[in-house]
């Protein structure tokens, strides 16, 4: 495994759930993170103050991925507060549940945008810096609902299958670069977002619970620290999606 101590990190939409866990997860190994929010400040500045009792450097970040102009603000900020990015996070996204006849083309165009599109134009902005130093992770966040449809509905399944495609892509291009690109695909891990949709059961898991973000985030960390492990979708799944 890589040292990591003073790696920087970026992790998109991490002030609560998944993205916070993976956040103080690659903070205990001595990353140094920037927190990105899109409307939760007071949650990502407590994320912030965690990073830093572990004695890492931390910084918040307010922008919406999912447009160019912003992703451009985002990492300029992060690269003059706390240096270039060498570990990025894409875990922003969305959730729409719907009944299928009511899913409209507006609902699709922003679940494309936010949870597929983001991941792209951040990963485009950072590249460049780790290309450069011959170092990089990409962490892609994908779903469950790539592989089996899952309990969103087919936008949000279209736009975590595109991650898939996206990391596949990433990994052939730069895996010569010292650069690795991976996804995982958790399912139904325990947040907000799972909290609120009345078809997720813990009783769909063949492990019969749900998941635990740090389940999530051990994996995160475990991609952060790996040169070999390129291309590949890790399922963090209970066993619903069997490879």
């Amino acid at each position: 495994m890589d040292d990591l101590n003073g790696k920087v990190a970026l992790v998109t939409g991490a002030s609560v759930g998944i993205g916070r866990a993976i956040a103080e997860g690659l903070a205990k190994v001595g990353v140094d993170l920037a927190v990105n929010y899109f409307q939760h400040q007071a949650e990502a500045e407590e994320v912030c103050a965690s990073i830093r009792t572990l004695g890492r450097r931390a910084l918040a970040v307010q922008a919406d991925v999912s447009k160019s102009a912003e992703v451009e603000r985002l990492v300029k900020t992060v690269e003059e507060s706390l240096g270039t990015v060498e570990i990025l996070v894409n875990n922003a996204g969305i959730a729409r549940v719907q009944p299928l006849a009511e899913i409209r083309e507006e609902d699709w165009d922003e679940l494309i945008t936010v949870n597929l599109k983001s991941a792209f134009l951040v990963t485009q902005r950072v590249v460049p810096g780790m290309r450069a130093r011959h170092w990089g992770r990409i962490i892609n966040v994908s779903s469950v609902a790539a592989h089996i449809g899952g309990v969103v509905g087919p936008h949000y399944a279209a736009s975590k299958a595109g991650m898939l495609g996206l990391t596949h892509s990433y990994a052939n291009l730069l895996v010569r670069e010292g650069i690795t690109a991976n996804s995982i695909a958790p399912a139904l891990v325990y947040t907000q977002m799972v909290a609120s949709n009345p078809r997720a059961r813990a009783d769909l898991i063949p492990v019969g619970r749900f998941g635990k973000v740090e389940e999530v985030a051990d994996v995160a960390v475990m991609l952060a620290g790996n040169g070999y492990i390129t291309g590949q979708t890790i399922n963090v799944d209970g066993g619903w999606y069997m490879t």
